[in-house]
């Protein structure tokens, strides 16, 4: 994203650290000031390298490195962090060297085509330092450790574990901050009768500059060329792109909009896209942030007697509990996770999802956030997106890739778990003790969405009624058989074998589903 002036400048003098991709390094490389711009070159810091192992992109990369390797400027080691998602495979660890090596052969096996393939086997031999990910409150490690010999991963005992031993909202005798580990009943309660907001100011919005500009012509001109096609609406940055502005979105958020988080930080209303929400898993994920100056600033505010106990609790309970808990089960699980598809799902996504106009008022105001503001809350994501592509049966992977690439927090570590295991229960039950399916009753209850919608949620058969409320009873039929097992949904499967329509409502449901796929819902 750097300005052509800018880079132009950086051939003259370069700059102590540069950030660079495969691609760019390769043209770095082939410019014939080369060898002055990286004479002085002492390290190369690989990050993020699992996401480059059989690709053109990681042979790419191999070739830079090796002809580095060759010149003058030759790094004396390669510093990789960890993070590397190869070097867990099947749960057999994988040498660094053996992947780097891996690039070599492959060198060898192409030819010459660089001019510097005969000394690549020598020039990738480079010493090798694994930096421990710091990012988070809980490395993969411990919770293997903290895992280990349990009959269950519950979130809830993952979440205390991680309360006490960080001393997060924990009193000096040990016990937590206002008398209870767990407000989560404070705070589901539904938006204010006849509310448009919760009162609460809207989330830091930055100021933008020469960069953003400069961002948006390369954008615009790509887009042009065909080369990538952006998603969602070219309105103004919303989000923060520096540390500084980070900061000052933490500040905004911890001041005026936790005090009203809690309560209501399930609650869905159409003209308040943010509500009382932090906004700030984006700057976590790509390190502007760390977890604990986030959760200390929550609690220092609790303590000052600024923030009340159930919203300090609910939202350090996202950070140390629930982001902290799917980035360790993303590891846990392994790479076959992916593929686990239980309930048999193989529905491609709805054209809705892809841009086609819809009647579901909730579906059509989340789409319509996520198009203007690439986020949306956890409730949107779970109760309306992933429940409607739970009842429906959409293919897990492909809902994955969607919400991955549409999500301003998106990566395959945040969506693979919470999609697979929370949303579309594929994984059996091994995240989440129940699949999170529910009708247009909740949907009404804690939201503004079903005022003035095309569909009746009270309804189960008939051209208006609910596609939510139509699906979830022709969904605990449809697994009946699975369900009536888990004690948690036993009840509402012998609900639905109760119901005298029945085959009437399973009926509507085929109907339903293929108005879904056609996108005329």
């Amino acid at each position: 994203d750097t300005p052509t002036a800018r880079r132009q400048r950086q051939r003259h003098a370069p700059p102590d650290i540069l950030l660079t991709t495969p691609e760019q390094l390769s043209l770095l490389l082939a410019h014939p000031r080369a060898p002055q711009m990286l004479g002085n070159l002492r390290t190369v810091v690989l990050d993020e390298l699992h996401a480059l192992f059989n690709s053109k992109r990681g042979d790419l990369l191999a070739l830079g490195l090796a002809r580095l390797g060759q010149g003058e400027a030759a790094p004396g080691r390669a510093q990789v962090a960890q993070g590397l998602r190869s070097l867990e495979t099947r749960g057999k660890r994988i040498r660094l060297m053996e992947q780097l090596n891996r690039y070599a052969q492959l060198l060898e096996e192409v030819g010459d085509a660089a001019g510097a393939v005969s000394e690549s086997r020598k020039a990738l031999a480079l010493e090798a330092e694994l930096v421990r990910n710091d990012r988070f409150l809980c490395h993969p490690s411990d919770f293997a450790e903290w895992a280990s010999g349990k009959k269950r991963l519950t979130m809830e005992d993952f979440y205390r574990w991680q309360r006490i031993r960080h001393g997060v909202l924990v009193e000096p005798d040990g016990e937590p901050s206002g008398g209870r580990w767990n407000f989560d009943a404070d705070n589901r309660e539904a938006p204010p009768r006849g509310a448009t907001t919760l009162g609460a100011p809207p989330p830091f919005h930055p100021t933008e500059d020469a960069i953003d500009a400069s961002v948006r012509e390369d954008l615009d001109r790509w887009t042009r060329e065909g080369l990538v096609a952006p998603l969602g609406d070219d309105g103004t940055r919303w989000f923060a792109a520096t540390r500084d502005e980070a900061l000052v979105a933490l500040d905004t958020f911890v001041r005026t909009r936790l005090p009203l988080f809690g309560p209501h930080e399930d609650a869905m209303l159409t003209a308040s896209w943010h509500l009382a929400h932090g906004l700030l898993a984006q700057y976590l994920n790509i390190g502007l942030l760390h977890p604990r100056e986030v959760v200390e600033a929550a609690e220092a505010a609790y303590r000052a007697g600024r923030v009340p106990i159930a919203s300090a609790e609910g939202f350090v309970r996202q950070v140390v509990g629930w982001r902290e808990y799917v980035w360790c089960l993303y590891w846990w699980f392994g790479p076959d996770y992916v593929s686990q598809n239980v309930l048999g799902a193989d529905r491609p996504l709805p054209p809705a999802f892809t841009g086609t106009p819809t009647k579901m008022r909730c579906v059509a105001s989340t789409l319509q956030t996520l198009h203007d503001h690439s986020w949306a809350h956890h409730i949107q994501r779970l109760m309306v997106l992933g429940n409607l592509a739970l009842l429906a049966g959409v293919d897990p992977w492909a809902m994955t890739k969607w919400m991955w690439a549409g999500f301003v927090d998106g990566a395959e570590w945040v969506m693979l778990p919470n999609v697979v295991g929370m949303a579309l229960h594929a994984d059996g039950g091994r995240m989440a003790t129940k699949p999170y399916a529910a009708g247009g009753a909740y949907i009404d209850r804690m939201s503004d969405y079903c005022g003035g919608c095309a569909y009746d949620r009270t309804a189960r058969t008939g051209a208006d009624a609910c596609p939510f409320t139509t699906l979830y009873w022709d969904f605990l039929a449809r697994h009946a058989e699975r369900f009536v097992r888990n004690p948690r949904m036993a009840q509402q499967v012998r609900a639905a074998e109760r119901l005298g329509d029945l085959p009437a409502v399973r009926e509507r449901a085929v109907e339903v589903l293929g108005l879904l796929d056609a996108g005329l819902l």
